[in-house]
């Protein structure tokens, strides 16, 4: 019984450290979000725009490549 408890607790422990890296990581990723977020805010409006559009090119190519995909599909299984 003693030997079950000790192996319970311990497993406990470690997933504890584990969960706590997650927290941490996850802690970094928002405080990152965050600053990327007010550096965002203090952009030029031209600048925003470039950026706005560069993210709509980027949207626009991958939808061009799941069409192209798709497309692939359907000619593999008219085969």
């Amino acid at each position: 019984m003693a030997e079950f408890l000790k192996k319970a607790f311990n497993d406990m422990k470690e997933s504890a450290k584990a969960q706590h890296e997650v927290d941490k990581a996850n802690f970094a990723a928002v405080k990152a979000e965050s600053k990327a977020q007010w550096e965002e805010a203090k952009m030029s409006p031209k600048q925003r725009q470039e950026m706005m559009q560069k993210e709509r090119e980027e949207q626009i190519a991958a939808a061009n490549k799941r069409i192209a995909e798709a497309n692939e599909r359907i000619e593999n299984a008219h085969k």
